[in-house]
């Protein structure tokens, strides 16, 4: 009787493959052929699920994207009311929530490793763009639904705009994940968390 392959687990367990081989290699060594070696599967099996490199990519994406989203989700609907919290525990909560963006253990290195090599690709690349532009809409909304809340909840300085610090924020986030990959002996995880959670406290100053 031939096997039977959960269809889902396949595609899960050859995308993990392919963070391991971008993580490695780089995203421009990566081939259908080196995530099949690295999955253990013969090319015909990935092929059978993903038809290009290009297709296998943008499914790895949006996979990524999604799972970000959940925690992200998790992280808010655990919150729920920020002004209940005393205003150092809002700062940490908010810092919680958004170092899941950082790569500060193994699994959020290999996500940010590979969305770095993924954006640079989108530059030239016309068929990632529209992903990588949502990514970096998607951070931009996240940071101001964050400081939105922690302006409602009379934790950010007075008169912050919060617009501009979206921006700032974002920007902040968007360094930190590529210093700390490229140079994790220059930033380690500790200090990229703590320098986010300096520039939060700077935004709750009011003297």
């Amino acid at each position: 009787m031939p096997k039977v392959v959960d269809p889902d687990a396949r595609r899960r367990e050859v995308v993990a493959a392919l963070y391991r081989v971008v993580v490695r290699d780089g995203l421009q060594r990566t081939s259908l052929r080196a995530v099949a070696d690295e999955a253990a599967l013969n090319i015909g099996s990935v092929r059978h699920y993903f038809a290009s490199q290009q297709e296998l990519m943008d499914f790895a994406m949006q996979s990524m994207l999604g799972a970000l989203s959940e925690r992200l989700l998790q992280h808010v609907e655990r919150i729920g009311d920020l002004s209940r919290y005393p205003r150092a525990e809002r700062l940490r909560l908010v810092t919680d929530l958004l170092a899941e963006l950082l790569p500060l253990d193994e699994r959020r290195r290999a996500e940010v490793t590979v969305f770095l090599d993924f954006n640079a690709a989108a530059r030239t690349h016309p068929a990632f763009q529209e992903l990588a532009h949502q990514a970096a809409a998607g951070t931009r909304r996240l940071t101001h639904r964050v400081l939105t809340r922690l302006d409602e909840s009379g934790t950010l300085r007075p008169g912050c705009d919060v617009d501009l610090e979206t921006e700032r924020l974002a920007s902040l986030l968007d360094g930190l994940s590529l210093s700390a990959v490229h140079h994790p002996d220059i930033l380690g995880a500790q200090r990229c968390r703590q320098v986010l959670a300096a520039h939060l406290q700077d935004l709750s100053h009011t003297g």
